[in-house]
C-alpha cells in the first residue's frame, strides 16, 4: 500500500497558481524534491514537476522563469487512495509516463510519492520475499 511509503518522507511542498517558475525552481533546489503541488482552496489544481519546467526553457528560453506555475503546470493530476498497491501504482506511472502521483484520501492530500520511492519499497519487498524464502527452503 503506498500510504504507508509517507510515513517518515519529508513534508509536501506545494505552491499556489501564481508562484513564480524561478521560486519553483528554489524550492525543488532546496528540497531536493522534483515535483511540487499547485494547490488553490486546498485541493489540487496541477503539478509542475522538473520536466515541466525544462519544457519550457525549451520552448520559451528564460523568459519561463517569469511565468506563473498555473502557466506551466500538469493538469488534470492523477492521485491514488492510500490503499492503492505499489504495483499498481508502478503501473499508472509508467503507462502515463509521470513520475509524481500524489497520494489522496476522500478529498485530504496525504503526500506525493514518486517513482524512486515506489521502486525502494518493490526491491524491499522483493529482498524480504527472498529471505522467507530461504528461512522456508532450510527449515
Amino acid at each position: 500500500m503506498i500510504g504507508s511509503i509517507l510515513s517518515g518522507k519529508k513534508p509536501l511542498i506545494s505552491v499556489a497558481r501564481d508562484t513564480v517558475v524561478s521560486d519553483i525552481t528554489a524550492l525543488l533546489y532546496t528540497h531536493r524534491i522534483g515535483a511540487v503541488l499547485v494547490l488553490d482552496d486546498g485541493g489540487i489544481v496541477g503539478l509542475v514537476s522538473e520536466r515541466d519546467i525544462c519544457a519550457g526553457l525549451h520552448t520559451h528560453g528564460a523568459a519561463i522563469l517569469q511565468a506563473t506555475a498555473a502557466d506551466i503546470m500538469s493538469s488534470p493530476v492523477v492521485t491514488a487512495p492510500p490503499s492503492q498497491s505499489v504495483i499498481k501504482s508502478m503501473e499508472v506511472m509508467t503507462d502515463r509516463r509521470f513520475r509524481h502521483l500524489p497520494v489522496v484520501d476522500d478529498g485530504q492530500i496525504l503526500g506525493l510519492v514518486s517513482i524512486g520511492d515506489l521502486v525502494k519499497r518493490r526491491i524491499e519487498q522483493a529482498e524480504s520475499e527472498a529471505a522467507a524464502m530461504k528461512d522456508y527452503i532450510s527449515s
